[in-house]
């Protein structure tokens, strides 16, 4: 009995895949596609262009000029180095920073040392 019932089980056949699982794959693949512009669009290029205006801001940067920077500390720009910045932030109080830690360039006259 055993021996009958295995070999009705190995001779059964599995069903052909249909041809239109090939039509599945390339809509997946143009899913993932549209997906990959997606994210270009809503995330790549904006923060790409906020790097771009950070490097253009910094590279603007000049003697004299108000800023905030990391940590919202306010002052005015005294001496440019390469890559070091000093920021008056009270009178004869000086700090020296890193470019990379201005967030933002106010308008002159926004700064007054006390």
């Amino acid at each position: 009995m055993f021996l009958i019932s295995e070999a009705i089980a190995q001779t059964a056949t599995v069903p052909a895949a249909s041809s239109s699982s090939g039509a599945f794959g390339t809509m997946n693949l143009g899913l993932i596609a549209l997906m990959v512009v997606v994210m270009y669009f809503v995330v790549l290029r904006p923060q790409m262009r906020h790097q771009k205006e950070k490097k253009n801001m910094l590279e603007a940067l000049a003697k004299g000029d108000d800023v905030i920077i990391a940590g919202g500390v306010l002052g005015r720009v005294v001496k440019l180095g390469e890559t070091y910045l000093n920021i008056e932030i009270a009178n004869n109080v000086e700090i020296q920073v890193q470019r990379q830690s201005v967030l933002q360039v106010l308008p002159k006259g926004t700064y007054k040392a006390a």
